[in-house]
C-alpha cells in the first residue's frame, strides 16, 4: 500500500451537465504530445473528480431548464440549456437533494433497505405521493414552524446581542431558500392548490373532503338558556388580528418586503400566497368568490399535474444517472474510513469521446496517469452504462384496436460499436470496464428470472475473444428502483360546488388526477463497479472479515469464493424472490458476466434481505466459460509493482523481484499468506522465465491451478547479471 495507494478509482463514460466542462475540452489539442503537464491534470481533478456524492452535486450541479410556450401553454422542460431564448424566460431547476423528485426516491431506496422485502410486496404508492401538492406542503409547513421558532427568539433579544446575530444568520439562509421559489411559478402552484383547498374546505370533515358555506361565529348562551351559535360581530375578527403576538406581526412584514423585493414580477395574489402559507392569518376571510376558487383550483391542478407529468418525462433520464452515481459510493457502507473509492467523470457522451478526433485527447490523459511509477490518480475501473439491447421478438401491429404503450425513441443508449471503440482503446492502459445495458423492464431480475442470460451472451457475442475481452465486464440485470407498474401518483381530485353553496372534492374516475413515472431503475455497471472499487480498501474488508491485511488492497479478494460473496454484500434491497434453478444452472454452466443475486440466503443463522454477487467474470474465455475479475486485476497490479520495483523492468531487478531471498517481493508475497486480501493465496504460485532473444520476460500467474500469462519487455543493463 505505500507504492500503490489507490486501486479503485473508476472512470464514468457519461454526460451530466452538457453547461459544466468535460474531460475533452479540458485536455485539448495533444498533438505532439506524449502526456499533460500536473497541471493539466490538477485542472481536470479540479473539475471532474469526485469522492462523494454530495460533491458530485456541488462540482456538477445537475440542472433541467424550463421555459414557458404560450403558443400552446405548456411549461416546456429540457436538459441542454435552450439556444437563442432570453436568459431571463429560462428557469433553472436544480436537481439536489432538496428536489421533490430526488427526495422520493432517496427515502424509497432507503425505506426498501431497510425492510428488504422484494418488490411485489413493497407499498411504493406510500412514498410515490410525496410528489404531490399535500406532501411538498408538508414540508413547507416544517420550514415553516422552524422560522416562527427561531423569529420568536430572533425578536426577544436586544439589538447587538451576539445570540440574536447569530439567529439573524440561520433566518437569512432560511428566507434566502424560501424566497428562491418567489419568481418560480411551478414551485408556487402546490402551495396555491393547497391553500384554496384549506380555505375552501375549511370546516369539513377531512376524510369527507367536502365543506359546507361558513361564517365564523361564537359560542353562547341564549336569554331562555338554550345553546346557539352566531355570527362574529366584524370588530371580533380585526381584534383578533391585533390581538395576535407582535413577532408574527412583525413576521408578516418581513415576508412581505422580501417578497416585494426578490420578485421580479410581483402579483398581489402571489404575495398574499407567500404570507398565507408562511404566516398564516388568525382571521378568516369572510368574503369567498367560491365559484372563481374552484375555477382556479381546477385550473392549477389541471397545469400542475401536465407540467409535472412533463418534468418527470424529462428528467427521469438525469435521475437514473445520479441514482447510479450514489448508488456507487453507498456500497462503500464502512465506518472506518480508508481507501475511500473516487469517480472521475467525463460528462461528455461516450460516442463524442470515441470520435476519431477525440480518441488521441483520451489516450494522452490515461497515458498520464496510467504509464507512470506515481499511481496516486491511476484510472483501474471503467462505468459504461445504457448499451442499447436489441430485444427482437416484438410483433409488429397494422392497426391500433386498443391504446398500448408509445413506442418512443431511446436517445441516451450507448451502441455497441461506441464500446468496441472504447476498449479497444482503454486495454492498452489496464482499465477494466463495467457495462449495463439500458434500462427498463426488459432487463430488471424479474425478466432475467423468466427469460434467462441468453440475450445478454448474444449481444456481448462481439466482443468475446479479442484482445480486449478481459476488460469488458458485463454487469446484469439492471436494478429497480420503482417498477413500472407501481409507479402511478396520485395528484389530487378536481373540486366541485354542491348545491348548498360549498364545496367538495370529486370521487369520480376521472377527476382524479394521476401522473406515471414509467418506473425508475439503475443501470448494474454502476452497483459493480460500485462494490468491487468498494472491496479494495481494507478497512472495508475488515468489516466482515477477521483475516485481512492492512498492507494489501483487494485486488486478490474473489467475491465468488466460498462465503465471501455473502458477507461482501451490495446496499441495494432484494428485488425478487430469487431465479429458479433452470437459470442458475444456466449461469453457472456459463460462467458469464458481472451476475446479481436476489437469493434467500443466510449467514451464521442471520437472512441476507440484500442484493449479493453470484459472478464476478469478464468476457475473457477460459475453458468452462469466462474468467474472473480478480485475475486481470491481480495482473495487472503485480505489472504495475514489478515496473516501479524494477526501474522499468531493468533485467538484473527482475531477477532480484523473483528471487528465494527473503527480502525478495515473491518471497514476502509468499510469506503473507493466509489473509483474504494476500496478494498470492494458498493454491496460488508465480514463476517467470526471461526470453534473452526477444528481450521479453514471460511471467506465469498461477490462481487455483489456472494460468494467466504475462508478458513485459525487458530493459538490457550494460552488463550481464548472474542469477
Amino acid at each position: 500500500m505505500d507504492i500503490i495507494n489507490q486501486t479503485n478509482r473508476t472512470m464514468l463514460f457519461e454526460e451530466i451537465n452538457p453547461e459544466k466542462l468535460d474531460l475533452v475540452t479540458i485536455v485539448g489539442d495533444v498533438r505532439g504530445i506524449d502526456s499533460l503537464s500536473d497541471d493539466k491534470i490538477k485542472e481536470i481533478n479540479q473539475h471532474l473528480l469526485v469522492r462523494s456524492f454530495d460533491e458530485f452535486l456541488d462540482k456538477f450541479s445537475p440542472t433541467v431548464y424550463s421555459f414557458f410556450n404560450a403558443a400552446n401553454q405548456k411549461v416546456m422542460y429540457t436538459l441542454k440549456k435552450p439556444e437563442g431564448i432570453a436568459e431571463d424566460s429560462i428557469s433553472e431547476i436544480k436537481i439536489d437533494q432538496s428536489n421533490d423528485f430526488l427526495k422520493m426516491l432517496f427515502t424509497l431506496i432507503d425505506t426498501k433497505r431497510s425492510q428488504g422485502i422484494p418488490n411485489v410486496d413493497f407499498k411504493f404508492e406510500n412514498l410515490l405521493d410525496m410528489i404531490s401538492p399535500k406532501k411538498v406542503m408538508d414540508d413547507i409547513r416544517q420550514v415553516r414552524k422552524e422560522i416562527h421558532y427561531l423569529y420568536g427568539q430572533y425578536d426577544k433579544l436586544d439589538d447587538g446581542d451576539p445570540k440574536k446575530l447569530d439567529l439573524g444568520d440561520k433566518l437569512n439562509i432560511m428566507f434566502e431558500d424560501a424566497s428562491k421559489n418567489y419568481n418560480n411559478v411551478m414551485a408556487m402552484l402546490p402551495l396555491a392548490i393547497e391553500d384554496i383547498k384549506t380555505r375552501l374546505l375549511l370546516g369539513g370533515a377531512q376524510e369527507e373532503n367536502e365543506s359546507e358555506a361558513i361564517q365564523i361565529g361564537m359560542l353562547m348562551i341564549g336569554d331562555s338558556g338554550e345553546l346557539k351559535i352566531i355570527e362574529s360581530p366584524k370588530s371580533d375578527t380585526m381584534q383578533l388580528m391585533i390581538a395576535d403576538d407582535s413577532s408574527a406581526n412583525g413576521l408578516i412584514n418581513v415576508f412581505e418586503d422580501d417578497y416585494e423585493s426578490v420578485s421580479d414580477t410581483p402579483s398581489a395574489y402571489v404575495k398574499d400566497l407567500v404570507v398565507r402559507t408562511f404566516c398564516p392569518l388568525p382571521a378568516v376571510q369572510s368574503e369567498i368568490d367560491t365559484e372563481k376558487e374552484v375555477q382556479n383550483y381546477n385550473t392549477y391542478l389541471e397545469f400542475y399535474k401536465n407540467a409535472k407529468d412533463e418534468f418527470v418525462k424529462t428528467v427521469k433520464p438525469l435521475v437514473e444517472k445520479l441514482l447510479g452515481i450514489k448508488m456507487f459510493f453507498d456500497q462503500y457502507s464502512t465506518k472506518n474510513k480508508g481507501m475511500q473509492p473516487s469517480m472521475l467523470i467525463t460528462n461528455t457522451k461516450l460516442d463524442m469521446i470515441v470520435k476519431s478526433s477525440n480518441i488521441p485527447r483520451l489516450e494522452t490523459y490515461l497515458n498520464t496517469v496510467n504509464s507512470k511509477n506515481d499511481f496516486t490518480d491511476t484510472i483501474w475501473f471503467g462505468i459504461v452504462p445504457s448499451v442499447q439491447l436489441d430485444s427482437s421478438g416484438a410483433s409488429k401491429v397494422s392497426r391500433e384496436r386498443f391504446r398500448g404503450n408509445e413506442k418512443v425513441a431511446k436517445q441516451d443508449g450507448n451502441t455497441m460499436e461506441s464500446l468496441t471503440m472504447l476498449l479497444q482503446v482503454i486495454k492498452d492502459f489496464k482499465v477494466q470496464v463495467f457495462f449495463s445495458f439500458e434500462t427498463g423492464e426488459e432487463t430488471t431480475f424479474n425478466s432475467m428470472a423468466t427469460a434467462g442470460i441468453d440475450k445478454y451472451i448474444d449481444k456481448c457475442g462481439l466482443l468475446v475473444r479479442k484482445e480486449f475481452s478481459e476488460f469488458a465486464v458485463p454487469s446484469v440485470p439492471n436494478f429497480t428502483i420503482i417498477p413500472k407498474d407501481k409507479s402511478g401518483v396520485v395528484i389530487d381530485s378536481k373540486m366541485l360546488q354542491t348545491e348548498d353553496g360549498g364545496v367538495k372534492l370529486s370521487q369520480e374516475k376521472e377527476d382524479i388526477l394521476k401522473l406515471w413515472i414509467e418506473g425508475v431503475y439503475v443501470g448494474a455497471a454502476y452497483v459493480a463497479a460500485g462494490i468491487v472499487a468498494a472491496y479494495q480498501c481494507p478497512e472495508y474488508l475488515r468489516e466482515s472479515f477477521k483475516t485481512v491485511s492492512r498492507e494489501f488492497p483487494g485486488v486478490r479478494f474473489d467475491i465468488e469464493a466460498g462465503e465471501n460473496g455473502l458477507r461482501a454484500i451490495t446496499t441495494m434491497a432484494k428485488e425478487i424472490s430469487g431465479f429458479t434453478n433452470n437459470i442458475k444452472d444456466s449461469i453457472n454452466r456459463k460462467n458469464f458476466g458481472f451476475v446479481f443475486s436476489s437469493e434467500n440466503a443466510q449467514l451464521q443463522g442471520k437472512d441476507i434481505k440484500r442484493i449479493t454477487v453470484y459472478k464476478a467474470r469478464s468476457l475473457a474465455s477460459t475453458d468452462d466459460g469466462f474468467d474472473s475479475i480478480y485475475k486481470t486485476l491481480v495482473s495487472t497490479y503485480i505489472e504495475r509493482i514489478l515496473r516501479f520495483q524494477t526501474g522499468d523492468f531493468k533485467h538484473d531487478n527482475i531477477v532480484k523481484f523473483f528471487s528465494n531471498n527473503p527480502s525478495s517481493q515473491k518471497s514476502k508475497w509468499l510469506g503473507t499468506r493466509g489473509y483474504v486480501n494476500s496478494i498470492i493465496q494458498d493454491g496460488d504460485d508465480m514463476s517467470y522465465i526471461i526470453d534473452d532473444k526477444s528481450n521479453m520476460c514471460h511471467i506465469d500467474l498461477v490462481f487455483n491451478g489456472n494460468v494467466k500469462n504475462l508478458e513485459v519487455m525487458i530493459t538490457k543493463g550494460t552488463t550481464p547479471v548472474k542469477a
